[in-house]
């Protein structure tokens, strides 16, 4: 890739939450190019995949393959393969480990489990998505970090747990419930429509959003006052993901029409 076009994709992240993520996207690209093989990605997030779809774009012979583990996973490993590979790859190296524990004295959560693994020094990109049912939590991650997650992770808070490699097959696809939200707001600011879709309060949203507490397009949302836009993501910790499906226009009350769909 020349020079030109580099500092072109990097200057279209630069200053935001996917420069780190674009740096090394670009160099193992470019690492692909030049030796005619592949490389793993770590555990990318969906607006991670994203810019991994922008850098593929910018490489004739450049191939890219995304797998979480399982159908339908959220935060996944990309495979950059150059198109002359006369090899085999194995796949993106992804294993489950299993986490347990008694239900009857403990209730666990998402937070809970990767704050055990984070504590544990672990970086997030070895780390796909967590799936939680009852008293257990299925891991997915890096093949190479499965055998110390087994042995480091003993307490998730104050419970104990005992870990186990699961089965990649026993892991049903994702199904999300969704329910469609037609809403009429006062404008499209951030705020207005985090209250319509989540169904709270404006100045709730307004307080989670300065909380860190929402995403916009798997970034920081920034400011209450951002304006939206058709196709829009955004995700509230504990709440689930909303998508601005479409944005309808006026109402004869001046108020603006939209469609929302919440996934849960």
């Amino acid at each position: 890739m020349a020079s030109a076009q580099r500092e072109r994709i990097l200057r279209f992240y630069r200053g935001g939450e996917g420069e780190e993520t674009a740096m090394r996207l670009l160099d193992l690209a470019e690492n692909v190019m030049k030796t005619q093989k592949f490389r793993i990605t770590p555990f990318l997030d969906p607006y991670g995949q994203e810019i991994a779809e922008t850098v593929r774009a910018s490489y004739d012979g450049l191939r890219l393959d995304f797998d979480g583990g399982y159908a339908g996973a959220e935060r996944q490993r990309a495979m950059l393969l150059h198109e002359d590979f006369a090899g085999t790859p194995g796949g993106c190296e992804i294993v489950c480990v299993t986490a347990a524990w008694n239900g009857q004295f403990a209730h666990l959560t998402h937070r809970d489990v990767l704050g055990a693994l984070m504590g544990l020094g672990i970086d997030r990109g070895g780390v796909g998505d967590i799936l939680l049912a009852g008293d257990t939590a299925k891991i997915l991650c890096d093949t190479k970090m499965a055998h110390f997650i087994m042995e480091e992770l003993t307490m998730i808070g104050a419970v104990r747990v005992t870990t186990a490699l699961g089965d990649l097959a026993d892991i049903a696809p994702r199904e999300e419930r969704t329910k469609e939200i037609r809403a009429t707001v006062a404008s499209l600011r951030l705020d207005a429509i985090a209250a319509a879709g989540f169904g709270i309060s404006r100045s709730r949203a307004a307080d989670d959003i300065a909380a860190d507490k929402v995403k916009l397009n798997w970034q920081s949302a920034g400011s209450a006052s951002k304006n939206i836009k058709q196709g829009d993501v955004l995700s509230m910790r504990g709440r689930g993901r909303l998508e601005v499906t479409e944005v309808r226009g006026q109402t004869k009350k001046g108020r603006i029409s939209v469609v929302l769909h919440r996934y849960f």
